[in-house]
């Protein structure tokens, strides 16, 4: 059973700062509430009990407002002492763990069901697994193509069709998949342009599970409205 979640929350912000100019990203507010209560809330939930922060801009506000508990789950927090990217943020997190776990974008919400990813992980002997939604948006998301079992055969091809699976930011990830990329440690680095594609190319049993819960990406002004629509 997966109990432990990263949460990769060290950006800046700033494609959202017209309508988020002071605080982080995480502790923006959707009617009333951080965005990052409803991340813990809903993934609580699903049956995590362990929370691993990433923070990097703001940290300490991020840290004063849910210390170290939150709803029965406990918070650990990894400060990037200067910023790391999505990919530095999750190698620096995920020192020590030794069983599966989740990694989470902190301005992403999928509405994704671990039992049902985990049990998919697991047939399948997969050491990462993607949470995938449907998107026509091919200007913000990056096309993944899947095979009839959900073998990942394609990363950011290029593709012409009006809907297209993409990368939810929702991962399953075996502990020994980080081992593999410990070369790129404390190094500014993107987890969705350098080490998904690098172990894609390195043989990694790589997954993609197409879901179909609410998708919401708050990093643009446009979609952090829409948040306000959907969660509650």
């Amino acid at each position: 059973m997966v109990t432990t979640a990263i949460i990769l929350a060290g950006g800046l912000g700033t494609r959202l700062k017209i309508v988020n100019p002071i605080l982080p990203k995480p502790l923006a507010p959707i009617n009333g509430r951080p965005f990052l209560e409803y991340l813990f809330d809903y993934w609580i939930s699903q049956g995590i009990s362990k929370f691993i922060l990433s923070i990097g801009y703001q940290s300490q506000s991020i840290i004063d407002h849910f210390d170290q508990n939150y709803r029965g789950a406990s918070i650990e927090y990894v400060v990037e002492n200067s910023p790391l990217g999505t990919g530095g943020g999750l190698l620096l997190s995920a020192t020590g763990l030794s069983e599966p776990f989740l990694v989470l974008n902190g301005d992403t919400f999928f509405e994704v069901d671990l039992k049902d990813l985990s049990s998919f992980h697991d047939k399948n002997k997969s050491e990462w697994t993607i949470s995938l939604f449907r998107t026509d948006n091919s200007q913000r998301y990056m096309p993944i193509e899947i095979s009839s079992d959900g073998i990942i055969i394609k990363i950011k091809e290029t593709n012409k069709q009006t809907s297209y699976l993409s990368n939810g930011g929702v991962y399953l990830i075996n502990p020994s998949v980080i081992k593999n990329l410990y070369k790129h440690a404390n190094k500014k680095i993107s987890l969705e342009d350098v080490l998904l594609p690098e172990s894609f190319s390195t043989g990694v049993h790589l997954y993609g599970l197409e879901c179909f819960g609410d998708f919401i990406d708050i990093g643009i002004p446009e979609d952090y409205y829409r948040a306000k629509k959907i969660l509650s």
